[in-house]
């Protein structure tokens, strides 16, 4: 028996591990391919796009810990999916399965905001390291030649985070070199008001955020539809304009085009639909995990926020997944619950705890609390991951980030 794993980052190295944790080398084959032969540790990206960390320091060679737990590993690009012949092409070869995990993440969806970029248009991004590594050259050169900075996410965003966290990171960087008063920042956001984040808000966090904003001089804009990014500014389409000479506007995002491109697989945007168990709505031998997976937004909004996908979640649907793919192979029950986010928000110098169970309200649980020791937090757990994982081990699902 032959399990295919597509992707190597939260979704599936947590898979990977997880499956061979319940199942054997002698029950089963287990193939992770993936196109990057490095994990990379996501929720660290801002700080590579400040310049506190290098991508050499956040990333780990995934070919070492997968085969010494018996599992193997394919660097390739998969191009399609054969859903009938459970079959994945690939640049490399094909290869076939009986459970296939699709953990493929996204694309950034540049193409719905002219200018986004970076590498199609003036505007930086984090979300992905080589969009990172430009915008935290580009921001160097900016702090040669400081003016004004807008910082926000376009419409349809879900990875709503990463611009609160580049923002505030940014302000202190500023701060620090006693730059600030040379750069005006403006933040606008599709969300209906600060700290929606995709999920209607959690706690105080709507409150809380509003209260750092003004605190730190940074008019900010919501509900509002970013359509055109330029060299020089950032335009909405009410017909707002604000002048800018860095520009990172978070993308919305899509599915990957292998799986776009698979009759059969996916919605419309490319996302994979599961039931409760990440198992595909219609084919029983392919399950989906992280943010290649469609989640339907919490609300309905004048300009759209989709629903995000953090990488603490993906670890709890890779876990979910997992344990009924082994389910299936022995004849046992499956298992699901609602999924659960702990994140820590970087805010320079001191973090934000934000805590909430389940993540779609209503909740059981939402909590905000702010201080350096979740800076800390935040800065030891990466440490801990990266060790941990890139020793084989998985991470236990108690942690956030």
């Amino acid at each position: 028996m032959k399990i295919v794993i597509l992707g190597g980052s939260f979704g599936g190295l947590t898979t990977a591990y997880e499956l061979r944790k319940r199942l054997s080398v002698r029950e089963c084959d287990i193939v992770l391919i993936s196109k990057e032969p490095q994990f990379t540790f996501i929720p660290s990206l801002p700080w590579v796009a400040t310049g506190s960390r290098s991508l050499e320091q956040i990333r780990f060679e995934l070919a070492g810990p997968l085969e010494r737990k018996g599992i193997e590993f394919v660097q390739a690009t998969a191009s399609h999916i054969d859903r009938e012949s459970r079959q994945v092409f690939t640049d490399r070869e094909t290869y076939s399965y009986d459970w296939l995990v699709i953990a493929t993440g996204h694309r950034s969806a540049n193409e719905a905001v002219p200018g986004l970029g970076p590498f199609d248009g003036p505007g930086h991004s984090l979300m992905s390291p080589p969009e990172t590594e430009e915008a935290r050259d580009a921001l160097r050169t900016f702090l040669e030649a400081p003016g004004p900075m807008v910082i926000g996410c376009a419409p349809g965003a879900s990875c709503i985070g990463p611009a609160y966290e580049f923002l505030f990171q940014v302000d202190y960087l500023l701060r620090r070199r006693r730059m600030r008063h040379q750069v005006p920042i403006v933040f606008v956001t599709p969300e209906p008001f600060l700290g929606h984040f995709g999920v209607a808000g959690v706690g105080r966090a709507r409150q809380f955020l509003e209260g750092e904003f003004e605190q730190r001089d940074i008019p900010y804009f919501t509900s509002v539809a970013v359509s055109k990014l330029t060299d020089s500014a950032v335009e909405l389409d009410d017909g707002t304009s604000f002048e800018s000479a860095f520009s990172l506007i978070i993308p919305p995002l899509a599915g990957v085009r292998a799986i776009a491109a698979s009759p059969g697989l996916a919605n419309p945007k490319g996302f994979v639909p599961v039931d409760e168990h990440y198992r595909h709505q219609e084919v029983a031998h392919i399950y989906a995990v992280g943010v290649a997976v469609a989640f339907p937004p919490v609300d309905d909004l004048p300009v759209p926020v989709n629903f995000p996908k953090t990488g603490h979640m993906t670890e709890q649907m890779a876990t979910m997944a997992a344990h009924n793919i082994a389910a299936e192979v022995r004849g046992e029950g499956k298992m699901a619950h609602p999924l659960r986010a702990e994140c820590i928000l970087d805010m320079g110098d001191r973090a934000a705890l934000i805590e909430a169970d389940p993540f779609r309200p209503p909740r059981n649980l939402a909590r905000v609390s702010a201080g350096r020791r979740w800076l800390w937090a935040k800065k030891a757990f990466e440490r801990y991951y990266l060790w941990k994982a890139g020793r084989g081990n998985r991470v236990s699902g108690e942690w956030g980030w």
